[in-house]
């Protein structure tokens, strides 16, 4: 065999040494494979903690990236913890190690393990506080989906942890580590298109008042413990909260959880896709850690759409990016000298030579009832295939396992996604109180308006004996 040859480590045989069958070996200081020695101190031992069809979509990223090795996976659903089992088990064995993962369903349990370096939470909106801080002040590093909280408070909690324990945190806002955006950040912020007065983030309608019927809660589920700190009455059981699984035949959820689309649980598109658009308008025009001064509400004093200004001289509105695709999310940055678009595969330029012909794409268009029927039949068998999901993104992961090892910020840091997610919780409360809100987002206060102080998007109370 050529020598060169046998002492190259491929990826295959490297993404083995990050599974959990060669964890027996984490007594010696390295170990070689085809002559390279790989260190134990290169790889991070990984638990999940949620497991929807975000949390496999995000474990099948991880699994990508070399030196991860995953051993645990804790959800109040057992069906679900099963088929992350059989899921990690069947990674493992394609790789010729050892198959095993721990399954949990009190995340407390897992966090009390003493081998586990890093855990990613993607629990609903309402538990990612409680989890973020519990995982930090174990001594994990954390990634969290995005929002990174559910109500303005918990951000800030979250910060103030993440920062004391000195932990890694990366949000789940992928977005930041996607080329077209990172481009156009970049053009925005060197002047490219001159100086920016208005930008269009188009996410979606804010959350409606839960209006599902109540339903029996299978065996399989602890609704109780799905709930956690949730203290509203008015919650109850719908299967379209907690999407339901089969494990024979196998069978993925049918939808998103719909927990975040209704205000009891969620905070409707504002922060499901503000947390990405709006994350990257901020980012853009130099608001990260900062936010609006003032949000007005559709509809109220002559806004048309969801409005947002800062102190900086720029309006956002959450409005059309596209006339002609009124729906599409993404996002245009308006200049005095010209103007950029910008979404998910897609980058375009009033002075088109600014944008590399790798980062076009291809504009969203509206589909005919055939064509989005051909993307729907696509989009199911990549995800029976183990793929297909608009949330995977291996750079980001990657890029949270590197400031794991490094000890740096990573590129969207708790505190980023703290000033994101509560410009995303400022325009619901807007909209809710259907008037204008005024916020300093360098104190992080609302002066004395005491109905924002007690809005339940500030901060609410816990239920029975759940604490932030």
């Amino acid at each position: 065999m050529d020598s060169k040859k046998s002492n190259q480590l491929n990826r295959r045989k490297f993404l083995g040494l990050s599974a959990l069958g060669l964890s027996s070996l984490t007594i010696l200081p390295s170990w070689t494979i085809n002559g390279i020695k790989i260190a134990p101190s290169d790889r991070v031992t990984m638990g999940f903690i949620g497991l929807g069809q975000q949390g496999m979509n995000d474990f099948r990223s991880f699994s990508a990236v070399p030196g991860v090795e995953v051993v645990a996976g804790c959800d109040v659903d057992s069906m679900k913890t099963e088929r992350f089992k059989r899921t990690v088990e069947e990674w493992q064995e394609s790789l010729g190690l050892a198959p095993r993962v721990d399954k949990y369903e009190r995340y407390e349990e897992l966090l009390e393990r003493k081998d586990i370096d890093a855990v990613e939470v993607c629990s609903p909106d309402h538990w990612h506080a409680l989890m973020t801080i519990h995982a930090c002040q174990a001594g994990k590093d954390v990634y969290v989906q995005k929002p990174l909280s559910f109500t303005i408070a918990e951000a800030e909690k979250m910060v103030r942890v993440a920062n004391d324990t000195k932990r890694v945190v990366q949000v789940g806002s992928q977005q930041r580590s996607s080329a077209e955006f990172q481009k156009a950040i970049a053009l925005v912020q060197s002047g490219a298109i001159g100086h920016i007065d208005k930008v269009y983030a188009k996410v979606g309608d804010p959350p409606s008042p839960l209006d599902l019927p109540e339903m029996k809660v299978p065996a399989n589920l602890n609704f109780n413990l799905w709930m956690g700190p949730l203290n509203d009455p008015n919650i109850h059981y719908h299967s379209d909260l907690c999407p339901p699984i089969s494990l024979n035949p196998p069978e993925r959820e049918k939808l998103w959880g719909a927990w975040r689309w209704y205000r009891e649980t969620g905070n409707g598109f504002t922060a499901d896709w503000g947390a990405h658009m709006f994350d990257i308008a901020q980012a853009a025009i130099g608001m990260d850690g900062s936010g609006p001064a003032e949000i007005i509400p559709k509809g109220v004093d002559g806004a048309d759409y969801m409005t947002f200004k800062y102190l900086n001289g720029v309006v956002m509105t959450e409005q059309p990016y596209l006339e002609d695709m009124p729906n599409a999310q993404g996002i245009k940055f308006i200049g005095d000298d010209g103007w950029i678009e910008v979404a998910r595969g897609y980058l375009a330029c009033s002075k088109s030579d600014l944008v590399p012909d790798e980062l076009r794409g291809r504009r969203p268009k509206n589909l005919t009832p055939e064509e989005r029927k051909k993307m729907f039949e696509e989009m199911q068998k990549a995800q029976k295939e183990g793929g297909g999901s608009f949330e995977i993104s291996s750079p980001h992961m990657e890029d949270f396992i590197s400031c794991v090892h490094s000890r740096q910020k990573p590129i969207a840091s708790v505190e980023v996604g703290a000033s994101t997610a509560i410009t995303c919780c400022l325009g619901n409360m807007a909209t809710e109180m259907q008037r204008p809100v005024n916020w300093d987002p360098a104190t992080h206060s609302f002066g004395t308006d005491k109905e924002a102080w007690n809005h339940r998007l500030y901060n609410y109370d816990y239920r029975g004996s759940y604490k932030l």
